[in-house]
């Protein structure tokens, strides 16, 4: 195994495997050399042949000195035909639910929420059929009920 030690202008010289130097002009090259290429050198009576030695592709995970990789064709065909609509099934307050008047539910809880008319009112039949059994969920839920709604903005949504 030779490799290239170093390079001027006039000569290449490139270290033998048996530890001997050997001069070659710059000129018989066919290739661009670089220091620590490996090399071969074929000698006839007349000439010097010196070519580079390619590294063993059969080994992907090995990193020669003065090997690289061939870049790989990528082509990215990023085509967004996308169209974004908000489309609102509830055009009035979308999402936030029915309107309700914050002074009808509280009239309604203070005068009938033994009853439960307040949580009928709000659309929570469930609710109301537990306050009308229960005398308002024995009138403390009733009590709570009206602080609640105290507290509430006009309108608020249900």
């Amino acid at each position: 195994m030779a490799r290239i030690i170093s390079i001027t202008a006039e000569t290449v010289t490139i270290g033998l495997d048996n530890g001997g130097l050997k001069e070659v002009p710059s000129g018989s090259l066919n290739f661009v050399p670089h220091v620590n290429d490996e090399v071969e050198i074929f000698e006839s009576i007349d000439k010097v042949i010196v070519s580079k030695k390619e590294p063993q592709r059969d080994q992907p995970g090995l990193q020669q000195p003065g090997y690289q990789q061939p870049i790989p064709n990528i082509v990215i065909n990023n085509a967004n035909s996308n169209v974004n609509t908000n489309t609102n099934v509830n055009q009035n307050n979308a999402g936030m639910g029915r309107p309700k008047n914050k002074w009808v539910a509280l009239i309604l809880c203070i005068f009938l929420g033994f009853f439960g008319a307040h949580k009928f009112y709000e659309g929570k039949v469930g609710m109301g059929i537990v306050y009308m059994f229960t005398g308002g969920l024995f009138l403390v839920g009733v009590i709570i009920d009206i602080i609640a709604i105290l507290g509430k903005p006009n309108p608020y949504y249900v």
